[in-house]
C-alpha cells in the first residue's frame, strides 16, 4: 500500500483537511522531482486535492485544480496507449481504478455553477458525449440550458433524464414548465406505474403539475385535493406547499396562508415556499409574525434566499425601501431562479422611483413564471396602507397607490400602450378569469375613452367571482369617480358580507361619508382599524370626520394635523439617511 493510497483512503474517509494538507505535500514533491510519483499518481494526487478544497467551497480555486487534473490526465492517456501496445494488462486495471474524467469535468462545472459562470458550465458540460453524460449531468445541463433560455436543449436533457431515471419528477416538473404537453410527460412514466405497484398517483401528480404550469389554476387545484385526500398522500408537506402556491396564484389569500401554516405545522424545518408565506403575511399586515418567521428561517439556514426574502417583505411593507432593495439583492445572490426575491427587488425599485430598473426584475420574473399574474400585476392597490384618498365636500377620492408589478412600471413610465400591449397578451394567454379580467380592466381605467370597457371587464370579473377584493376595489373606483355612491356602497356590502378585509370596511366608510351617513361611516372605520391598527387612512377618515362634527374645536384638530405633518417630515429625513447608509452596502456587495 503507497502513500496514493493513503490519500484515497482518508478522502473515502471524509477527511478532506488531511488530505488537503497531506496531497499539498506531495504535490510539492512531485513537482521538485517529477521521477518521484507516475503520471497516474500525479493525477490522482490533483483530483483528491481539487476534491478537498471544494469541500471547503473555494471553488474558483478547484475549478483550478480539477482543469489541472484533467491536463494531467491527457498526458496519461498518451502513456497509456504506448504501454496498451507493448501489452501492459495491469496498465488496464489501474486505469478502471483511476477517478472518473467525466466526475472531474462535472466537478469543474459545479464549481462554475456556483460561482454564476453558467456559460462556462455549459462549455464543460457540452464537451462530455452525449453518451457519457449521466443522469445528473443531463439534469445540470437541463437546467442551465434552461436558465439561459435555450429551451430546446433544455427540453432534450430533462427527456435525457427521464428516459434513464423515468422517476425523476423534478426533471418532469422541467419539463412541463417548458411546455410539454403532460401527456407526452406521463407517457415517459407509464411503463414504471405499471410495472411498480402503489404508483397510481403519478399519473394524476402529472397532470396537477401540467394544469399549474399551463396556468389553470382551478383545476390545479382540484387535483391536488384529490391527490392529498389519497390516504397514503394525506399530509406530504411537498403538496401542501404546491397547493398553497396554487391557491396564492388563484388569488385565494385566505387558503393559500391556511395551506402554508398546514405544511409549517408538519415540518417546522420547512423552508421551500416560505418566502411567499412570507410575503402573503406581510401584504395582510401581520408584520410582527413576519419578523418572527424570518427570523427563524434564518437560523434553519441563511444560505437560502427565503429568509432573506421574508425580511425583506417586512422591511418594504414598513416603507424601508432602500433596505428591502438590498435584502432582495442578497436573495437572488443565492438564488437567482427566486421569482419572489426578483418581485421584492422590482417593487422596492419602482417604490424608489427607479422604475426602469425595475422593469428588468419584473421581466425576469415573467420569463421564469409567466402563469404568476403577480409579476404583471404587483402587489395590488388594495394591499398598501398609503392608498391616497380624501375628503372634501362629501366626494370620495380613490387614487392608485404605488404598485408594484411591471404593468404599473408601464403606467408609471407613461407606456399605457405597453401596459394595454402586456394585459391583453395575458387575458388571450391565460383565459378570461376574474383575474385576467381585472388586470386589463386597471389598464383601460388609465385611459378615459376605454372606462366603459374597463366598467364591462370588471363587471365579467365580479360575475366569477363575486368575492374578488381587487375587482370589487377596482369598480368601487370607478363608481367613485362616477359619483354613484349608493351603488359603490351595495357593492362594498354584498363583498363583505362573506370576508372581513380592512381596506374594503374602510371604502364603505367614505362611501358612506359622501351620503352622510356618519354614524355608520364611524363603525366601518373602527372595524378597519380593528383588522389593522396601523392603518393610517382609517384613523384619517376618522379625525376629518370629527373636524365636521366640531367645528369650534377645528383649530385645535388643524394644530394636531401640523404636528402629525412634523413628525412625517422626521420619519422621511430617517428614511434617507437609511437609504444613504444601505445605498452604501448595496456598493460594497456589487448589488447595483
Amino acid at each position: 500500500m503507497n502513500v496514493i493510497d493513503h490519500v484515497r483512503d482518508m478522502a473515502a474517509a471524509g477527511l478532506h483537511s488531511n488530505v488537503r494538507i497531506l496531497s499539498s505535500l506531495l504535490l510539492t514533491m512531485s513537482n521538485n522531482n517529477p521521477e518521484l510519483f507516475s503520471p497516474t499518481q500525479k493525477y490522482q494526487l490533483l483530483v483528491y486535492h481539487a476534491d478537498a478544497i471544494f469541500h471547503d467551497k473555494e471553488y474558483r480555486n478547484a475549478a483550478c485544480k480539477y482543469s489541472m487534473a484533467l491536463q494531467q490526465k491527457k498526458v496519461l492517456s498518451k502513456t497509456s496507449k504506448v504501454r496498451t501496445s507493448t501489452g501492459g494488462a495491469a496498465s488496464n486495471i489501474q486505469a478502471q481504478s483511476l477517478p472518473s474524467e467525466i466526475e472531474v469535468k462535472y466537478k469543474i462545472a459545479e464549481c462554475y455553477t456556483i460561482l454564476k459562470l453558467d456559460k462556462d458550465a455549459i462549455a464543460v458540460l457540452d464537451g462530455i458525449p452525449s453518451r457519457q453524460r449521466t443522469p445528473k449531468i443531463n439534469m445540470m445541463l437541463a437546467n442551465l440550458y434552461r436558465k439561459a433560455g435555450q429551451e430546446r436543449s433544455a427540453v432534450t436533457s430533462y427527456k435525457e433524464v427521464l428516459r434513464q431515471c423515468p422517476l425523476a419528477l423534478d426533471a418532469i416538473i422541467g419539463l412541463l414548465s417548458l411546455s410539454v404537453k403532460g401527456a407526452e410527460v406521463a407517457s415517459m412514466t407509464m411503463d414504471v406505474i405499471q410495472s411498480i405497484p402503489n404508483l397510481d398517483w403519478l399519473s394524476v401528480w402529472v397532470k396537477a403539475y401540467a394544469f399549474i404550469h399551463a396556468g389553470d389554476n382551478q383545476r390545479a387545484i382540484n387535483t391536488i385535493c384529490s391527490l392529498e385526500k389519497k390516504s397514503l398522500l394525506r399530509d406530504n408537506v411537498d403538496l401542501l406547499v404546491s397547493l398553497a402556491d396554487v391557491y396564492f396564484r388563484a388569488g385565494d389569500t385566505k387558503n393559500a396562508i391556511l395551506k402554508f401554516e398546514q405544511a409549517q405545522m408538519l415540518d417546522p424545518y420547512l423552508i421551500k415556499g416560505m418566502d411567499v408565506y412570507g410575503y402573503l403575511m406581510a401584504r395582510e399586515g401581520h408584520l410582527e409574525d413576519v419578523e418572527v418567521l424570518g427570523g427563524r428561517l434564518f437560523n434553519i439556514s441563511d444560505q437560502h434566499a427565503e429568509p432573506w426574502v421574508i425580511s425583506g417583505c417586512h422591511s418594504f411593507y414598513s416603507k424601508r425601501y432602500s433596505r428591502a432593495l438590498y435584502l432582495g439583492a442578497k436573495a437572488i445572490q443565492l438564488n437567482s431562479n427566486s421569482v419572489q426575491a426578483l418581485l421584492l427587488k422590482g417593487a422596492a425599485l419602482r417604490n424608489m422611483g427607479r422604475v426602469q430598473e425595475a422593469i428588468i426584475h419584473f421581466r425576469e420574473a415573467m420569463r421564469l413564471a409567466p402563469c404568476r399574474l403577480d409579476c404583471y400585476e404587483g402587489t395590488s392597490v388594495i394591499h398598501f396602507s398609503s392608498c391616497a384618498r380624501s375628503l372634501f365636500s362629501g366626494v370620495v377620492h380613490l387614487y392608485n397607490c404605488p404598485s408594484t408589478g411591471l404593468i404599473d412600471c408601464y403606467l408609471a413610465s407613461n407606456g399605457i400602450r405597453e401596459a394595454m400591449g402586456m394585459a391583453n397578451n395575458i387575458y388571450k394567454t391565460l383565459g378570461a378569469n376574474a383575474q385576467t379580467l381585472t388586470i386589463l380592466a386597471t389598464v383601460c381605467l388609465e385611459d378615459p375613452v376605454t372606462q366603459e370597457k374597463a366598467k364591462t371587464l370588471l363587471d365579467k370579473a365580479l360575475a366569477q367571482r363575486p368575492d374578488y377584493t381587487k375587482a370589487v376595489v377596482k369598480k368601487a373606483e370607478l363608481l367613485s369617480r362616477e359619483q354613484k355612491y349608493e351603488e359603490g356602497i351595495a357593492l362594498l356590502r354584498n363583498a363583505l358580507a362573506n370576508q372581513s378585509d380592512c381596506v374594503l370596511h374602510r371604502m364603505l366608510g367614505d362611501f358612506l361619508v359622501a351620503v352622510n351617513d356618519y354614524q355608520e361611516a364611524m363603525d366601518q372605520y373602527s372595524i378597519a382599524l380593528s383588522l389593522d391598527p396601523n392603518d393610517q387612512k382609517s384613523l384619517e377618515g376618522m379625525q376629518k370626520m370629527e373636524k365636521e362634527e366640531s367645528p369650534t374645536d377645528a383649530t385645535v384638530e388643524l394644530d394636531g394635523d401640523d404636528m402629525e405633518g412634523s413628525g412625517e417630515d422626521g420619519d422621511l429625513e430617517g428614511s434617507d439617511s437609511e437609504a444613504a447608509q444601505w445605498a452604501d452596502q448595496e456598493q460594497w456587495f456589487g448589488m447595483q
